[in-house]
């Protein structure tokens, strides 16, 4: 979307088209996971309230704030980039930030007795994991090999999600005692947005 949208508007508003095209095809899926999480581990104070807060399907301050923000930095940092950096941190960073989320059905325990993501976390093998590394690896070698993305700038994105996505896996298994779907969606957003903040880091201006 990103690569067609720059070729007739500004790189702001190809990065925002691009951007509303995401949320449409997967429906908001991860964004309403990071919002429900905002609003629970901000707003509750112990386990049973948290995982409360999160099953409810209104949206409260901290998941209106936090998801504000969160689109604002992934949207303004992408517009920073030039269009080669910019389409290559796109294609790096979907698939690498969904394989950290992924990492807590693999690792981590589903504290809830029932969910949408239960049958996900029974079903999580080593074997299935692998898979799922061994496809984003691809994508990070080709391109690194077709030189989208200079190495420096792609280890610092790598880092920045690995580190996003450890910080937040923390905070859930110190709060809840594990992970929830909404944990899931929300991981997938904050890694994505480090990537990209990583990586323009790396750049410079």
């Amino acid at each position: 979307m990103y690569a067609a949208a720059q070729l007739v508007w500004p790189p702001a508003v190809a990065v925002l088209l691009s951007t509303v095209a995401g949320i449409y095809l997967t429906g908001a899926f991860h964004e309403d996971g990071f919002a429900d999480a905002c609003d629970g581990l901000g707003g509750g104070l112990t386990k049973q309230r948290v995982l409360e807060i999160m099953t409810d399907s209104r949206i409260g301050a901290y998941g209106a704030i936090g998801i504000g923000l969160l689109l604002a930095v992934k949207c303004t940092t992408l517009a920073g980039l030039n269009v080669q950096a910019t389409i290559a941190s796109l294609l790096v960073a979907h698939p690498l930030s969904r394989l950290a989320s992924t990492v807590l059905i693999w690792k981590l325990d589903y504290v809830k007795q029932e969910g949408k993501s239960k049958p996900l976390a029974q079903r999580m093998s080593h074997g299935e994991f692998a898979v799922a590394a061994l496809t984003v690896l691809v994508v990070l070698v080709a391109i690194a090999l077709m030189g989208l993305l200079p190495l420096p700038a792609l280890g610092c994105g790598v880092l920045g999600t690995a580190v996003a996505a450890w910080w937040l896996a923390r905070k859930c298994v110190c709060r809840i005692g594990g992970y929830t779907g909404d944990c899931l969606g929300a991981i997938q957003q904050l890694s994505e947005a480090a990537f990209y903040l990583a990586v323009l880091a790396a750049l410079g201006r």
